[in-house]
């Protein structure tokens, strides 16, 4: 591809008083899926090749962690292959103490998830914490990574799949469900409740189909690399989609700079009743 012309900071920074968007009160959420779209491939999958690092699993396992992990690249999620992926992490954790996990998930981060990362979409994370937004990671990892991820990346937290624990060790019981399809998008919304947050001024970010009902329930919705099925759904609806080139990027970058609303310094969450 050609080397494109960078813009000049007047293309990407400026709007007339005509384009800012009156600043809002209340505060306004963007959820960001991870797999696929924050990082390349699946969380789930470093989990497992550090537990088997750590000898907490076999080859047998991290084989299957590994196929899984070609799988989704290549594809996309299924459901099938998402339950058997939650049941192995549960198994990991199952029995191992909530301080150790936390402690693989920091050594997971470090030297697996960070050298991963799309560094265009985690741009677009920060350009949503420059206007303001609550960035939120929403994903069905189990949430140890996903809070680890959004720690560094100084996001405000993360959504995921809990596993239940009891004095300082997990069970391998979960606590409600996987956060995935229908369950993620209820998640997303409880939080945005809480926060006094109006969906139509929130933003969702994925790759996924599965993610149709997190995307369909904001006002801004963006589909990144997505898989054919959400690529169809969001030209029928006229979704905005970012693929990882310059143009498509810049695009991307430029419409939050531009569209979305800036919080007020002083607009915070209702107090809890």
């Amino acid at each position: 591809m050609p080397e494109e012309t960078s813009p000049t900071p007047s293309d990407d920074t400026a709007t007339s008083p005509l384009e800012s968007p009156v600043p809002s009160d209340r505060p306004i959420i963007a959820f960001f899926d991870v797999d696929n779209t924050l990082m390349r491939g699946t969380s789930l999958f470093h989990l497992g090749r550090e537990a088997w690092a750590r000898k907490i699993i076999g080859f047998r396992e991290i084989a299957r962690f590994a196929w899984h992990q070609r799988r989704f690249i290549s594809v996309g999620e299924n459901p099938d292959h998402l339950e058997s992926a939650k049941d192995r992490a549960l198994g990991l954790v199952g029995g191992h103490s909530v301080a150790d996990i936390n402690s693989l998930a920091e050594h997971i981060w470090e030297h697996r998830i960070s050298k991963r990362l799309y560094p265009d979409t985690v741009g677009l994370t920060q350009d949503h914490v420059a206007k303001g937004h609550e960035v939120w990671l929403v994903s069905a990892t189990p949430v140890e990574i996903g809070a680890v991820m959004a720690k560094h990346l100084g996001l405000t937290g993360a959504l995921g799949t809990v596993v239940e624990s009891i004095d300082g060790v997990y069970t391998g019981r979960l606590v409600g469900h996987t956060l995935h399809a229908e369950r993620k998008a209820e998640a997303a919304r409880d939080l945005a409740a809480s926060a006094g947050a109006h969906l139509a001024d929130c933003w969702a970010y994925s790759d996924s189909r599965n993610d149709i009902p997190l995307l369909a329930m904001v006002g801004n919705p963006v589909v990144v690399n997505p898989d054919a099925a959400l690529a169809h759904h969001a030209q029928e609806h006229g979704w905005p989609m970012m693929r990882l080139s310059p143009r498509s990027i810049r695009d991307a970058r430029r419409r939050v700079r531009r569209e979305a609303r800036r919080v007020r310094r002083g607009a915070r969450r209702p107090d809890p009743a």
